[in-house]
């Protein structure tokens, strides 16, 4: 570097500060919605965990009464 002018060393160090910028600086963020949005598409183990589940938080709800049957006699 001593045999350099000036302005060449400043734009080596521009050149390599900016190839270091780009190794630590993060691209677009993208949210994890983005990054997972369609992984288990058409993922028939998914599809059953989902009916699964379903199925469970179906059997917790409170169930409506049954209406009994009128025999006869009942009023």
């Amino acid at each position: 570097m001593a045999g350099k002018s000036m302005e060449e060393r400043v734009a080596a160090l521009e050149t390599e500060l900016l190839r270091l910028k780009q190794l630590v600086e993060p691209e677009k963020a993208v949210s994890w919605v983005e990054k997972w949005a369609g992984a288990f598409l058409n993922d028939p183990y998914f599809e059953k965990a989902m009916k699964y589940g379903r199925q469970y938080r179906e059997s917790l709800r409170p169930r409506k009464p049954r209406k009994r049957k009128k025999k006869n006699g009942d009023p």
